[in-house]
C-alpha cells in the first residue's frame, strides 16, 4: 500500500518542528518520493547526519511502505 505525500510530510515536520518540508511524488505511484527539507536545526551538522535525521522521522516505513525518497537537505539562508 503506497504512502501519502501527506503522511511523509507530518511525519517529518513532528520530528524536525522548525522544518519546511516539501514532498513531490516522482512517479505517481505513491512509492517514490522526493523530500527538500529545510531547517535551522541542521545547522552545524554534516549533511549525512542531516538526512539521518529525515530517515529517523520516517522509521521502519523506509524500504517498506515508502519504498524510494529521493532526500535534500538545507538550511535557511
Amino acid at each position: 500500500m503506497p504512502m501519502a505525500a501527506d503522511d511523509i510530510e507530518t511525519m517529518i515536520r513532528d520530528a524536525i518542528p522548525d522544518a519546511e518540508v516539501e514532498i513531490t511524488d516522482l512517479a505517481g505511484d505513491g512509492d517514490h518520493y522526493a523530500a527538500r527539507v529545510v531547517a535551522e536545526s541542521f545547522r552545524g551538522l554534516t549533511r549525512i547526519k542531516q538526512h539521518q535525521a529525515v530517515y529517523r522521522a520516517l522509521g521502519d516505513r523506509m524500504g517498506g511502505v515508502l519504498h524510494a525518497l529521493q532526500v535534500t537537505t538545507a538550511i535557511p539562508d
